[in-house]
């Protein structure tokens, strides 16, 4: 079987429909017209993403305010919040480059997803001829909406817990329901739980474990099968083409993220400086037998951060590289980040997001050649 490929989940929100989710929070225009720049943009991300014969599509989360808000708001701006949400959370990440990303904050009980993924995986179906992937987001990233010390009177920690985790087992089982192939959960949390950062008071409380214990919390509800599907997404973020956490020495999060009963894992690995310790390190700790199912390894081998292209000849190349340490039957090849996790995004190493969307689809196809040419040489 050739090397399989598979994109993140988010492509660059064109500036017409940034600029809607602007006026919508300003109220200049309603939500049914914020759903229609929606909506053009998810059928061009599809229509697109399928040009280049990506195997799974996605409408590049056009149509969410960002990969780990779209269940509680409609906005970044936290229009249209989720009952029992503040928008005075704890920052989700500080980045490089000096921005930084909040998250609501839990006041009461009972905590519940005011949005399914399963909506856009409905929307996306009716449009798509290519199989349908949809990207949700982690039970990890919902606990960082408590409050990080005190307990909320009447809503017990554990119970808040409890009810996350029913909450992604819904999404997830809904967007399977709803007609997605693939489900893969994003992750980005888990290197960024080993930075220790002052600023940011959460990452200094050495939460991976529990991260991975409360996603297993999760996985654990599915059959072997159903898992094969499930994907688990890591990168040390990417935004306003920054990162959160490449600092953060991988082995930290790559020893120990393979806990994870999940079927295949998307890896960051494009923008790393020593890749082949990457691939040894995701060699070793991936597991063969996961709770019965094999961990596939999509590495990441474009890096959507940059405007420069990769060749089909560097793709090729670095999933030659990694089949030394991982088992071929066991590899495949994916983007380093979703290209746009956040729905207010220009993009500016590239100039702007319209110029970035056109970059994104040039580095997929590459990696798609790529991992043609490799399966070939490896004889797959």
């Amino acid at each position: 079987m050739p090397i399989p490929t598979e994109v993140v989940g988010s492509l660059p929100r064109p500036m017409k429909l940034q600029e809607a989710y602007e006026q919508y929070d300003q109220g200049n225009i309603t939500f049914e017209e914020l759903q229609a720049e929606q909506d053009k943009a998810a059928e061009d991300s599809i229509k697109r993403l399928e040009a280049t014969g990506e195997t799974y599509v996605t409408d590049g989360e056009q149509r969410e305010s960002s990969f780990a808000t779209y269940p509680i708001t409609d906005t970044l701006a936290g229009t249209g919040l989720a009952d029992n949400l503040a928008g005075d959370g704890q920052f989700f990440a500080i980045f490089d480059d000096g921005h930084h990303r909040q998250l609501p904050r839990l006041t009461g009980g009972p905590f519940r997803y005011k949005t399914f993924a399963s909506e856009f995986v409905e929307k996306n179906k009716a449009i798509a001829s290519h199989p349908v992937k949809q990207a949700v987001i982690s039970a990890s990233m919902m606990m960082l909406l408590y409050p990080l010390e005190e307990e909320i009177e009447g809503y017990p920690r554990e119970q808040f817990l409890d009810d996350v985790v029913d909450q992604v087992e819904r999404d997830i089982r809904q967007a399977f329901g709803a007609g997605a192939e693939r489900v893969s959960i994003d992750f980005t949390e888990g290197r960024l739980a080993n930075k220790n950062d002052s600023r940011n008071p959460w990452t200094g409380k050495d939460m991976l474990q529990e991260f991975i214990d409360l996603n297993n919390r999760v996985l654990d509800r599915f059959s072997a099968e159903e898992r094969r599907n499930i994907g688990i997404h890591t990168c040390p973020g990417g935004d306003m083409d920054s990162v959160h956490s490449k600092e953060v020495p991988y082995e930290k999060l790559l020893t120990k993220m393979f806990q994870l009963n999940a079927g295949y894992f998307l890896i960051q690995c494009a923008s790393e400086d020593d890749k082949e310790t990457v691939y040894r390190l995701v060699g070793e700790n991936s597991r063969e037998d996961a709770n019965g199912v094999p961990q596939v390894c999509f590495i990441g081998v474009v890096n959507p951060l940059t405007p420069e292209v990769e060749t089909a000849e560097e793709v090729k190349d670095r999933l030659l590289t990694a089949a030394k340490y991982i088992p071929v039957e066991r590899l495949g090849a994916t983007d380093d980040c979703g290209f746009s996790p956040f729905s207010r995004d220009e993009k500016p190493a590239h100039g702007s997001p319209d110029f970035a969307r056109d970059v994104a689809m040039q580095k997929i196809s590459a990696r798609l050649e790529g991992a043609r040419m490799a399966s070939e040489e490896l004889g797959v």
